[in-house]
Formats: structure tokens, sequence, C-alpha cells
């Protein structure tokens, strides 16, 4: 009898020490919507329509190519450029994001790791973004490393990996644009024939015939 009190008593000991750890536990808080009223599935329908900077149609830069291939992803070019006072259209999340990348951190473009751990930093959970050091936290009236951090976190773990994707196919297209070899010169471009000179005999082949232009 008294190994059966002892037994529930250590049982009832361990649920209130199990209770009470999860009770001083905090609570974990999550933006769950960024900035802006955003789709949180990428379905290859956006939540609201965008104004999409000028001249993204022919995209030519890389932040321009990964809102192709991701138009739902927020823009975030509402900050004032604290010189002009007006907006600054091209001055976008992706755009900042690069730069922090390439810039700030040197990390290669073109691996997915470096990618990841780019991620990692807007996460808290590598190195700490440093708001003096963060692209155009100089230029614009309202450092937007704070809204950045916040659109970044409220992303779920598939589309932060579908930015990471887009960010590598394009510049791993770029690097093997540059790199491609110059397709090889036809066999005629490569062994020309050289012009005759007025010098130079010309010689015929023979043709039929022409034996019997010797006899007498």
């Amino acid at each position: 009898m008294s190994r059966r009190v002892v037994g529930f008593a250590i049982a009832l000991l361990t649920t209130a020490s199990l209770v009470s750890l999860f009770a001083l536990m905090p609570a974990l808080k999550f933006n769950a919507q960024p900035q802006r009223q955003w789709s949180a599935q990428w379905s290859g329908q956006p939540a609201i329509a965008q104004q999409m900077p000028e001249g993204l149609p022919g995209a030519t830069e890389p932040w321009q190519q990964v809102y192709q291939l991701i138009p739902e992803l927020p823009l975030e070019n509402h900050y004032i450029n604290a010189r002009t006072g007006e907006a600054s259209p091209n001055n976008t999340l992706v755009s900042r994001l690069i730069r922090y990348h390439l810039y700030t951190k040197s990390r290669p473009p073109n691996y997915r790791l470096d990618w990841k751990l780019t991620m990692a930093d807007y996460l808290g959970a590598n190195d700490w973004i440093r708001a003096e050091l963060y692209p155009s936290g100089d230029t614009l009236t309202v450092n937007p490393m704070e809204g950045d951090v916040a659109v970044i976190r409220s992303l779920n773990r598939a589309q932060r990996d579908a930015l990471v994707n887009a960010m590598v196919t394009i510049f791993s297209g770029q690097a093997s644009a540059a790199t491609d070899p110059e397709p090889p010169a036809s066999s005629e471009e490569a062994n020309p024939t050289p012009p005759n000179s007025g010098n130079s005999p010309i010689i015929l082949q023979p043709r039929p015939g022409d034996a019997q232009l010797l006899l007498p």
C-alpha cells in the first residue's frame, strides 16, 4: 500500500513540475501578417494589385527578375528619399535584400546555402542585422530595416525557399551567361582560302579531252 502511495505522489509531483515549466515558458509571438495585406500562400494570384516600378516588363536588374518570378512578393518601395523628398519606386525590398547579401555581408550570390544564411539573418537566427549598415538606411527618411525584417519573418518556410531558389536561379544564369564561350567558327572561317595574287600562276584541274589538244 505504501509503495502505491509513494508512486502516486511521485507521478503527481512530476506532472506538477511539467505544468509549472510550460507555464513559465514565454509564449512565442509571430508576426502573422506583413505591413501590407498580402496572400499567405503563393498560389500565382496576388491578394492585392501592386504598382510595379517602370520598366519591369523588360526586367534587366536581378531584383526585377525576382519580382517577375514571384509577383506576390511585397515591393515595399513606399519609402521617401531623404534628398529629393519623393518616393523611390526602384528601392524595393528585394533590391535591399540583394545589396545586404552582396555588399553588407559579402556573400556570393549563386549558392543556396549563402542565401539561407541571409534569410537566417532576417529571422534573427544567425548574424544580427545592424541598422546603421542596412542598405538605404542613410538615404531614406525612415530606415527600412525593421519593415524588411517584418516582411521576411512573415513568410512561411515554403515562401522563403521559393525566394532563395529565385535568387540562385537568376544569379546562376547570369554567371553562366558571362562565362559561356563564343561559338566556334565554321571551317571556312577558321581556314579561309587565301586570295590569289597577280604573281602566282593559276593551276587548272585537268578535264576530259584535254590530252587531244596535244596531238599534232
